[in-house]
């Protein structure tokens, strides 16, 4: 049963006191702790005001979030990592407050494929007899969509960079861009893929629970110097958001959330398209979509960094770096969150690492980046 945390008044968060904080987001099932908490007050008992702000693409938050129009943002994990090494555009120091959610979204398919790989056939084989070079689309080069539909393919024996076309589109425009032919598929967050499955588009092959059982997903991100100067807005927020998380731990309290992203300020979809996901659909294998877990959830382990650096080096984005384990450790504000955590009685991990299983059968615990992504079959042949 939820319980609600004691409140913690926010104090000296900057020089002129002001506690109002503008939190980005992209329309998606997974934004829900952000709604939740403006829509119960958490963010007043922590002493701080939340502005929301909708928005288009994971490039819009990065460029608002550089900008300074956003003080914090629901974030793709591998977004953050990405700008903090300056891929494919403008570098930042950036920091992780907290993991907002674990699982949660999943690889759909054209009909016709969909079809396909459930008569039997292998995915390799569906791909190769298909008119064209497939065309499947992702929201951000270094985000989490590109590394599980890339870890999935791969997994098949599938080049996910020489055997298919990956392009980037934001998720509400894949199902159109699916309708209309011009993609074969896409890895989203939900709930795209359940809205492919109702306008009878694609439809869902694997959920991405299956490809990593209870993986990272969104983080809350922000520049790094937003927490040097105003850390006890980083500290009052992170735990706002805490218990936020821990109220949609409850099914009620999903249902209830449900109804709030389907309003059209938010995702403006149907509520019924939302709610299954949410609550996690018994017809889809894998971990379902977890925001608390007691606090297991949310924990900015590490190797949850590390793997996104692990997996920029397989794909040839990142050649040899000094100090991996520093990056994680530079951008991961576990002590801040530990402080925000134990304010509220959570349980925090003993290791800033954990051990996790993938698809392959392949064991992940950060302990050595380069050698696991120097150790796939299937990688870039060369290192950026």
């Amino acid at each position: 049963m939820f319980q609600l945390f004691p409140p913690h008044r926010v104090a000296g968060s900057n020089a002129s006191g002001t506690t109002v904080l503008r939190l980005g987001y992209v329309p998606l099932t997974d934004c829900a702790p952000l709604i939740v908490a403006q829509r119960m007050g958490f963010d007043e008992r922590h002493g701080i005001t939340l502005e929301l702000h909708r928005q288009p693409s994971w490039a819009a938050v990065r460029d608002k979030l550089l900008s300074g129009e956003l003080d914090a943002a629901h974030a793709l994990y591998g977004l953050v990592y990405g700008v903090q090494l300056g891929l494919g555009g403008p570098q930042a120091d950036m920091a992780v407050l907290m993991t907002l959610n674990r699982n949660g979204q999943a690889i759909t398919l054209s009909a016709p494929l969909a079809t396909a790989l459930a008569s039997g056939r292998p995915l390799r084989e569906v791909l190769a007899a298909a008119p064209r070079r497939p065309v499947l689309a992702h929201t951000f080069p270094t985000g989490t969509h590109a590394m599980w539909l890339y870890y999935w393919l791969a997994a098949q024996g599938i080049h996910p960079l020489d055997d298919v076309k990956s392009v980037v589109i934001p998720p509400p425009q894949m199902n159109d861009a699916l309708a209309a032919g011009v993609l074969d598929g896409f890895c989203a967050g939900e709930p795209w893929n359940a809205i492919a499955e109702a306008e009878g588009v694609g439809r869902t092959v694997i959920a991405s629970g299956e490809i990593w059982p209870d993986h990272p997903e969104k983080v809350l991100a922000c520049r790094r110097d937003f927490v040097s100067a105003r850390p006890h807005a980083a500290r009052a927020l992170t735990m706002t958001l805490l218990d936020a998380c821990c109220w949609l731990d409850d099914p009620a309290h999903r249902a209830e959330a449900a109804g709030w992203l389907s309003c059209p300020n938010c995702i403006g979809r149907a509520r019924a398209l939302i709610l299954p996901r949410l609550l996690g659909d018994s017809r889809l294998p894998g971990a379902p979509l977890r925001f608390f877990g007691d606090g297991e959830v949310n924990y900015p382990y590490l190797s949850d960094g590390l793997w996104f650096l692990s997996q920029y080096r397989r794909w040839g984005l990142l050649g040899d770096l000094p100090n991996l384990q520093a990056i994680a450790t530079a951008i991961n504000q576990t002590t801040l969150y530990r402080e925000a955590a134990a304010a509220l009685g959570i349980n925090v991990p003993d290791s800033d690492h954990r051990t996790s299983v993938l698809i392959d059968g392949v064991a992940w615990d950060g302990r050595a980046p380069e050698r696991y992504a120097d150790g796939f079959a299937i990688r870039a042949t060369e290192h950026a």
